[in-house]
């Protein structure tokens, strides 16, 4: 049976990010799993389940799945999973992954194997593709250099936070996507101009944000497929 793991925030992942793919894949006949970077369960971010910013319909089929689904509420950490294990790895995105999921060791050593190894993928979407910015291959080089990517975008980052770089939430943002994966050497193209964006650079695939993660899914299963 195909299978896939999930490596989610505890700091705060974005609901639709998580959801979308979960249930594809899991429709699909994915046998699916999570990791967490402790262990304990993901916390969603409020304003994923907020009606006025996601629509009531969202918001509430995302909070009942972060609340009910066994795989999220049972989480592995990160540090006892092995991409071997699994036919590809995903990270949903949220600004909490900047926190850790990103900064995460054994999260990028998962990253790590499953686009290095001869058979695995990596879906990294939106926040979470940030984690390329400190990654890098068993050669010691940057994974993301020379790679083909899209991520959130700068253009988008500076409409939430304040001059400051700090959140509505009174967090500061530690660093910008963008910014950190275009100096790793990522080819960093978001797409703007269209309604989603995924990108598909051999075993990496990558999404630009929430909108993005219904058809990052599908071409996850298509990569998956072929």
């Amino acid at each position: 049976m195909t299978s896939a793991l999930f490596v989610v925030s505890e700091e705060g992942y974005w609901g639709e990010e998580c959801v979308e793919p979960l249930e594809t894949l899991s429709d699909a006949g994915v046998e699916i799993t999570v990791a967490t970077p402790s262990g304990g369960p993901p916390e969603i971010d409020e304003t994923s389940i907020d009606p006025d910013e996601v629509g009531e319909e969202t918001a509430e089929h995302v909070r009942e799945v972060h609340e009910t689904d066994d795989r999220l509420n049972d989480p592995i950490p990160t540090a006892r999973a092995d991409a071997d294990d699994y036919d590809a790895v995903v990270f949903p995105g949220g600004h909490g992954t900047e926190w850790d999921v990103n900064q995460d060791h054994d999260a990028r050593r998962l990253l790590r194997d499953a686009v290095d190894g001869d058979d695995g993928k990596a879906l990294v979407v939106c926040h979470a593709v940030g984690i390329l910015a400190f990654t890098r291959t068993s050669d010691g080089d940057l994974l993301v250099g020379g790679r083909d990517v899209t991520g959130f975008p700068n253009e988008w980052e500076a409409e939430i936070v304040d001059e400051n770089d700090v959140m509505p939430s009174g967090r500061k943002l530690p660093y910008w996507v963008e910014d950190e994966v275009t100096a790793a050497g990522g080819n960093w193209n978001a797409e703007l101009e269209q309604d989603v964006s995924v990108t598909v650079d051999g075993d990496l695939l990558t999404a630009r944000g929430p909108e993005s993660s219904s058809a990052a899914a599908e071409t996850l299963l298509e990569e998956l497929e072929s």
